[in-house]
């Protein structure tokens, strides 16, 4: 109960209201390090969750044309100063079906603690699937964060991801996903990061455009600042007439940091077309000091930039 307790006041601290935990009408997982805490299901949405061994896995099926208004909430984290989670989520909508899952991953404490989540997502014919993954970290920097996920979207489905680390320190980040897109499907996945001091940050996210007219967009979003180090990859392949992909990259470095962008864009059918772009640099100077014009200071000037970039 007093985990429970925490993680409500972590909630809060993230934005989110706490009712999301009481509320029955809202489907929630809730773990801390390896002990799950509370699950609910609610109508058109099921949940399966266990420890087993070292790890914690969790089933999520949403029904058959269920349109479900509220998200399914994931609270998922370390409350303690040492700990190590592993998570393995498998998501299932089925066809026609809506939802939208928010993660919420926090450490609020961390100086020695291992995060890691495995994800299997399956999307069936003319489902749709939000996904917003929001981190809550805190000053020391002492948290890896591995996650990984697999993504198939049917013929006709969308799925729509947003991670975003931008509060407390990252730590070490290494991001990887992969998304197979069927014929008229549309993925589309964003990621904002912001590092600093001797953070880390590793981010590869790959679209394959498998089906006819399938659609993707990848959109990186990374500042970075003290001795921070960023390297983002974005995969995009297009294997089928009318496939449209998209790759863009911004990342912005002041003080020592240091980023590199790898976009790889590949096409393999003569009727398919993917694109991209990338920029990294400094701040640029204008706008800092138009912003400074307007009685902002320089640090707040950067800091009115940055939270622009990240929005």
């Amino acid at each position: 109960m007093l985990e429970l307790n925490e993680i409500s006041k972590v909630l809060q601290r993230m934005g989110t209201d706490s009712a999301v935990l009481t509320d029955s009408r809202v489907a929630h997982v809730v773990a801390s390090g390896l002990d799950l805490l509370s699950q609910r299901e609610i109508p058109g949405v099921t949940i399966r969750s266990e420890r087993i061994g070292d790890r914690l896995t969790a089933q999520i099926t949403v029904k058959q044309s269920a349109k479900i208004e509220s998200p399914v909430h994931l609270c998922m984290g370390v409350l303690h100063a040492a700990g190590r989670q592993h998570i393995q989520v498998q998501v299932k909508l089925e066809q026609d079906s809506a939802a939208k899952i928010v993660a919420h991953c926090f450490f609020p404490r961390a100086q020695k603690v291992e995060h890691i989540m495995d994800a299997t997502i399956e999307i069936d014919s003319g489902a749709e699937l939000r996904y917003a993954e929001g981190h809550y970290h805190g000053p020391l920097g002492g948290v890896t964060v591995l996650p990984t996920a697999r993504v198939r979207i049917n013929p006709h489905g969308r799925y729509i991801s947003d991670f975003s680390l931008t509060s407390g320190r990252v730590g070490k980040l290494r991001i990887d996903y992969a998304v197979n897109v069927d014929a008229y499907a549309v993925a589309e996945l964003t990621a904002k990061v912001f590092g600093h001091a001797e953070d880390e940050i590793e981010i590869r996210e790959e679209a394959l455009l498998l089906g006819e007219n399938a659609r993707s967009l990848i959109k990186t979003r990374v500042a970075l600042e003290g001795h921070a180090r960023a390297e983002i990859i974005g995969v995009t392949e297009g294997k089928a007439k009318g496939a449209r992909g998209h790759v863009d990259c911004t990342e912005i470095v002041t003080d020592q940091a240091v980023a590199q962008a790898i976009p790889i864009v590949k096409v393999t059918h003569p009727l398919a077309k993917v694109t991209h772009e990338a920029a990294i640099g400094s701040i640029d100077q204008k706008q800092i000091e138009t912003l400074m014009a307007h009685g902002l200071t320089p640090e707040q000037a950067v800091e009115v930039v940055v939270a622009g970039l990240l929005r």
